[in-house]
Order: C-alpha cells, then structure tokens, then sequence
C-alpha cells in the first residue's frame, strides 16, 4: 500500500507543475487565438488547416512542457 501512495505523491506533484509548465506557452497560444478569431470574423474564412502553422508552434510548445512536466525537470 505505501508503494502505491509514493506514485500518487508523484503523479500528484507532477500535476501540480503542469499549469506552470504550460505559462510559458502564451506567446504560441495567443498566436493561435488570433489566428482561429481572424478566420470567425465576419469575412474570415475559417477552413481545415487554416491556422495549422500556429497550432503546431503551440502543440510543440505544449510537448515540450508535459516532457518537462513528466521527466521532473523545472
């Protein structure tokens, strides 16, 4: 039983870092939310793919973090 409590305190800390981890991914993110908004506007032409070159800059950035995130590392 012990062993299983020493993973959930792990995982536990893991989480806890996760949102953190992710902060440093606004630029990307706010790249992405400009793109996705000017494609809904009035006029825009939301279509598949129109904004894949910044949900990539953000997904990448977002991979990084969790492999940070999961390896422990700050």
């Amino acid at each position: 039983m012990s062993a299983n409590g020493a993973v959930w305190g792990r995982v536990r800390s893991r989480l806890r870092a996760f949102p953190e981890r992710l902060a440093v991914c606004g630029a990307e993110a706010a790249a992405y939310g400009r793109c996705v908004q000017a494609s809904t506007a009035p006029g825009g032409r939301l279509s598949k793919d129109f904004c894949a070159r910044e949900f990539e800059a953000l997904r990448s950035c977002f991979a990084a973090a969790a492999k940070k995130t999961l390896e422990g590392g700050c």
